[in-house]
């Protein structure tokens, strides 16, 4: 049996007839009015929960948007001169961002990147594309992925991304400072 989502129900008694629900990190808030009995509260999170999923799976794009994508940057910026033979998501990429065989001209695409802007999954993929031709990450390399225009950019928002967790977990300010008398 899959994991439950958590979800977090908030009323409110100014709220009358609509019901909305948005993600917030992992939790799922669901915003209700303060009117609706239990029934109807358990009624409407299932069914914003399934909109949710729903929408989200829409905005994922497939392996074969990605395959399409692939080849359309691979043209682009890299002269052609790689053209990958399968690109897919993955689910058991936890530290890296993407990854791929130059033997087989295979890409894989961590799900953790799904909702970050295009322009982020575009480098991933150029960065994977230009390794299918240079496996190292040498000035050669580096010559290939700053073809795409937005590679610092991106490196930069993809370094964002991993620091955060770890911000938040050693934010444990201390207020040194004493009221003043």
């Amino acid at each position: 049996m899959p994991p439950q989502p958590e979800v977090e129900v908030r009323r409110s008694s100014r709220r009358r007839r609509t019901v909305s629900a948005y993600r917030e990190g992992s939790k799922t808030v669901v915003l209700l009015p303060a009117s609706f009995s239990a029934t109807q509260e358990k009624i409407w999170v299932e069914r914003m929960l399934r909109r949710l999923d729903a929408r989200e799976r829409r905005r994922q794009p497939t392996d074969t948007a990605l395959q399409r994508r692939a080849r359309d940057l691979a043209a682009r910026y890299l002269d052609g001169r790689m053209e990958p033979r399968s690109v897919r998501w993955v689910d058991n990429q936890n530290t890296r961002w993407g990854s791929c065989t130059p033997a087989d001209g295979s890409i894989r695409l961590s799900r953790r990147l799904i909702g970050m802007p295009q322009w982020v999954i575009d480098y991933v993929i150029v960065h994977e594309l230009a390794h299918l031709i240079i496996p190292g990450h040498g000035p050669d390399f580096w010559a290939l992925v700053n073809r795409y225009p937005k590679t610092e950019r991106a490196r930069g928002y993809l370094e964002g991304v991993h620091e955060a967790p770890r911000l938040d977990a050693t934010s444990t300010r201390v207020d040194t400072t004493e009221p003043l008398e």
